[in-house]
């Protein structure tokens, strides 16, 4: 019987009472068996494995998800460059009237071609479809832009609905289209010298449309994407009649190759509110294409050259005169030498009456000496003075950011003075003299010139009054009798009942003046009696004809010209004519004594 304890029949190993093994001894022998290690089936084995390439799968599964969520809140580059030019070119720009709602500037869409190199699959072919359709690409140029690998580039911008077509049918991946506004101007270069022009982004760069952009705020509703079309936007409404333009122009055009000159301009303007009618100045430049105007020779006569004006400033020496009180039209000058001498210098009349002149007679003959003496007579302090006042020695800005400040005597001196009389010794933008002579004519109120439609309230509280109503009286009655017995009289129109003054300056050349170069004006304002418009003509450098018996003054050019102008325009603007010849009342030869001291106190204070 094998040994061990017996409880209820039931034989039990007890691993307790078995002794531990010394030290040393094999276990093996004479111990109970140890049990072997379980072993794992190939499932558990498996399971960490599996755990493992979960975790990894997670993980790419969730990086491409945080990348799938950059690319759709962050665009590629090649469309952020896309959307980019998209929106920059989305800017509209109003359209421009004339004041009677004929559109002198608009904007149209056109499509401007674009490539994305990084979707170009291959250059070679895209680049040989592409100069096949579009011969003025340059094939290595194109090229080039094609392999740069960049996200967006332009290739050409501005073209036309037919180039876009054939460019689409070829199907070139990487290339595309957008969109663009394209400033047109449907009159061509009629009105260009006031519209200006634009630069390929639609921005103004030259005359009102860069007015537009700087004083009215276009760039900053651009910027706030409220100007993202035209339809948006109230329109210009500019004081130019186009109708009249057009005239002028045409005039202008058939005067400056008839006389051979070398440039001409004209200017009607409305003297009751200062508004700009017309403006031209030849040679001009199609906007459609504003590379012209960069031309040296196209720049904008009227505002932005400045010249002698010549005897038209002696209507500036009278006006001064008669508004000093110490001038009437009773009023006798000497004029018999012919002749009058200042330190070194001699000057002379053109045509010398070499007897005493009165005060219109100085106009009507048009006497340097006349007016010499009434200027030195009044003091050099008081010229400057008179013609500061009438804006002739400042900076004239209007809408038309292009503008010439006068050239002044360093030193202005007796001589200066006697010679500035008569229109030598200080060059003034045309506009400027304009300007001043619309003040006489209008009752003495002078009005900034404006390309902007206005009416005579809004013109009146902006002007300043320089004259007193008695000195434009007087003015008026002169440029009639002037236009019926003086050097007017080729633009006596009938029925149109006109006034006005020739104006001849010989250039200065080389410090001397050349009497075989010259630069005439006309001025012409109608109906006399109550002024309206003034139209202003100017050649630089006309040819004598033989019709003109060599002469290329004033009267014989400008003068014609203004005249066919004022037959042409006058019903246009609704001037009519009148038959019956209107009086021409002399105004009265001396002004009461109030008003003789208050024009002495006036001057004097000035």
């Amino acid at each position: 019987m094998s040994e061990g304890n017996m409880s209820d029949g039931t034989i039990v190993d007890n691993p307790a009472s078995t002794p531990a093994p010394e030290a040393g001894a094999n276990p093996d022998i004479g111990s109970p068996a140890k049990a072997p290690p379980r072993r794992l089936s190939k499932l558990e084995k498996s399971a960490g494995r599996i755990v493992l390439i979960v975790v990894g799968f997670v993980c790419i599964y969730m990086a491409i998800m945080a990348r799938l969520t950059q690319f759709g809140t962050a665009p590629d580059q090649q469309y952020d460059a896309r959307r980019s030019a998209a929106d920059q070119l989305a800017a509209a720009r109003p359209d421009i009237l004339d004041r009677n709602g004929r559109i002198l500037a608009t904007d149209v869409q056109v499509p401007s071609l674009y490539a994305e190199p990084k979707k170009i699959i291959d250059v070679d072919e895209a680049t040989e479809l592409l100069t096949a359709q579009m011969p003025e690409l340059d094939a290595r140029d194109l090229r080039a832009k094609l392999a740069s690998g960049k996200g967006f580039i332009w290739l050409k911008r501005e073209i036309t609905p037919e180039q876009r077509n054939r460019i689409y049918a070829l199907g070139l991946p990487g290339i595309g289209f957008i969109n663009e506004n394209k400033r047109i101007y449907p009159n061509g270069p009629t009105v260009s010298h006031v519209l200006g022009a634009v630069n390929i982004d639609n921005q103004g760069i030259a005359g009102l449309e860069k007015y537009i952009d700087n004083k009215r705020g276009l760039s900053e509703l651009q910027a706030l994407g409220y100007a993202s079309t035209s339809d948006a936007m109230k329109p210009v409404q500019t004081s130019i009649d186009l109708r009249a333009q057009a005239v002028m122009r045409d005039e202008l055009i058939a005067g400056m190759e008839h006389f051979k000159a070398k440039a001409a301009g004209g200017v009607i303007m409305d003297v009751t509110t200062g508004e700009m009618i017309s403006l031209v100045s030849l040679p001009d430049f199609d906007p459609n294409n504003p590379a012209d105007a960069l031309d040296p020779n196209r720049i904008n006569r009227i505002n932005v050259g400045t010249y002698e004006m010549g005897s038209t400033f002696k209507a500036l020496t009278l006006a001064m005169a008669i508004e000093s009180g110490r001038f009437t039209t009773n009023s006798m000058l000497d004029a018999r030498a012919g002749s009058v001498t200042i330190g070194r210098w001699t000057i002379r009349d053109y045509h010398p009456q070499r007897r005493m002149l009165s005060l219109p007679e100085v106009f009507t003959y048009s006497s340097n000496i006349g007016v010499i003496r009434m200027a030195l007579g009044l003091g050099v302090p008081a010229h400057q003075a008179f013609l500061r006042q009438m804006g002739q020695l400042d900076r004239l800005v209007t809408e038309l950011p292009e503008n010439a400040a006068p050239i002044l005597p360093r030193r202005w001196g007796t001589l200066n003075s006697a010679t500035i009389a008569f229109g030598q010794g200080i060059t003034v933008a045309p506009l400027q003299a304009i300007m001043a002579v619309g003040a006489m004519m209008n009752g003495g109120h002078l009005m900034k010139p404006t390309f902007i439609k206005r009416n005579q309230d809004e013109a009146l509280a902006l002007s300043k009054t320089v004259l007193k109503p008695h000195t434009s009286d007087v003015m008026r009655y002169i440029m009639r009798l002037n236009a019926t017995n003086g050097s007017a009289k080729k633009v006596d129109i009938f029925g149109y009942q006109v006034g006005g003054k020739t104006g001849t300056a010989e250039k200065l050349i080389g410090g001397r003046y050349n009497k075989n170069l010259n630069f005439t004006t006309f001025m012409a304002v109608f109906p006399f009696d109550k002024p309206k418009y003034l139209i202003t003509v100017l050649y630089d450098e006309p040819k004598g004809l033989p019709e003109t018996y060599g002469y290329s003054t004033a009267a014989w050019n400008a003068g014609v010209t203004t005249g066919k102008i004022l037959e042409r325009v006058g019903p246009l603007l609704g001037v009519k004519p009148r038959f019956m010849e209107v009086p021409n009342p002399v105004p009265p030869l001396y002004a009461p004594k109030d008003q003789l001291n208050q024009s002495m106190a006036w001057l004097a204070a000035r």
